[in-house]
């Protein structure tokens, strides 16, 4: 079994620092939207950068390096507390010379039913749909 884990400390009125065991930080700060990531955020932020590392990865081995990626991600809250997500839809736009939308589509369904940890952790609980381009 492998652990993980990060430090978040107060640094200002609702603001927080979290520090990994390598050195890397990020700051979560609802309160300033335009400047940090609230919590919610984050997570989906993780979810993308997951699903995102496994897709460059695969494409790679297939022989067709994305020369451009994007992934856009929305997450619906419920309106009552904890306003959890209860849908998350992600796109990925991706392109480059000889790159085919299979085998993108194959990459991105590899990623988010076989290999993205974050992905397996949150479709137990959480409509999540995906759509390449």
């Amino acid at each position: 079994m492998t652990q993980k884990s990060i430090t978040l400390r107060l640094d200002g009125e609702r603001r927080f620092v979290g520090t990994n065991a390598g050195g890397g930080t990020i700051v979560l700060d609802p309160g300033r939207p335009e400047a940090h990531f609230s919590p919610m955020e984050a997570l989906l932020g993780a979810l993308g950068g997951c699903t995102g590392y496994d897709v460059v990865s695969i494409m790679e081995k297939k022989k067709q390096p994305l020369a451009s990626y994007r992934i856009e991600i929305t997450g619906d809250r419920a309106d009552d507390h904890p306003m959890r997500y209860t849908r998350i839809v992600l796109t990925h736009v991706g392109s480059g010379p000889g790159v085919t939308l299979a085998a993108l589509e194959r990459a991105v369904h590899l990623s988010h039913e076989k290999y993205c940890s974050v992905a397996a952790t949150l479709n137990a609980t959480i409509e999540t749909r995906v759509t390449v381009e």
